[in-house]
């Protein structure tokens, strides 16, 4: 089973390093949303620091959801997912090398982008590696509950809305732990609780969250 997932996940990863334009696309997206911010808005540096942990997490939310309608559907348009299907290998296994394979190209390019944004909204640097620990737990549950969503509606044209409806409010944990741990660690108080939760937040999605989205797939190819 370990050489299903290590093949699934290195051609998820090939095939999406072939297409480095959408990579950009995704990180340039994240860059600009909280970059714009401070232009917009004239703000001066204490606002721009209260409000800096709401709008890194909002605009990760909204990079991810850009990226996520792109999971599953270039296997759905060509096959591969109904070979997936009839393969004796569980889809969980399969779904979770997917969703691996997902962060490692779109997820963790947040986290090592949010150190230089932080600190240019004027976040002290002492806070940085808590905000990127936040990141680094908090992605990977994004795009694991993502994936459910993204499952479900895969036989449907044009679902970007629908999508946003489905996983935006089983998102709001992670953002109100994610954005208070980074909160936490500005203000220069305790922090850790937050982090802890985040990483039972993804040690549930890990254990749970394949077999949704096997599932998902399943209801959507029938």
């Amino acid at each position: 089973m370990l050489g299903v997932f290590w093949a699934v996940l290195r051609r998820d990863l090939l095939l999406a390093f072939r297409q480095r334009g959408v990579l950009v696309h995704h990180l340039l997206f994240f860059i600009l949303v909280v970059a714009l911010f401070p232009l917009g808005t004239q703000a001066d540096s204490t606002v721009l620091v209260s409000v800096s942990p709401a709008l890194i997490w909002m605009a990760v939310l909204l990079a991810a959801l850009l990226s996520l309608q792109r999971l599953f559907r270039p296997d759905y348009e060509d096959g591969t997912l109904e070979q997936y299907l009839l393969s004796p290998e569980p889809l969980a296994l399969i779904a979770l090398a997917k969703v691996a394979a997902y962060w490692l190209a779109s997820g963790l390019i947040f986290v090592i982008a949010s150190p230089l944004l932080v600190l240019l909204l004027g976040v002290p640097a002492g806070a940085v590696p808590v905000i990127m620990a936040s990141l680094l737990l908090g992605t990977p549950t994004l795009g694991l509950v993502g994936a459910i969503g993204t499952a479900l509606i895969l036989s449907l044209p044009r679902a970007g809305l629908l999508l946003s409806l489905l996983i935006f409010p089983l998102y709001v944990p992670v953002l109100i732990f994610g954005a208070g741990a980074m909160r936490a660690a500005i203000a220069g108080l305790p922090y850790a609780g937050a982090l802890y939760l985040l990483g039972a937040l993804l040690a549930l999605s890990i254990t749970a969250a394949p077999w949704a989205i096997a599932a998902a797939l399943r209801i959507s190819l029938e």
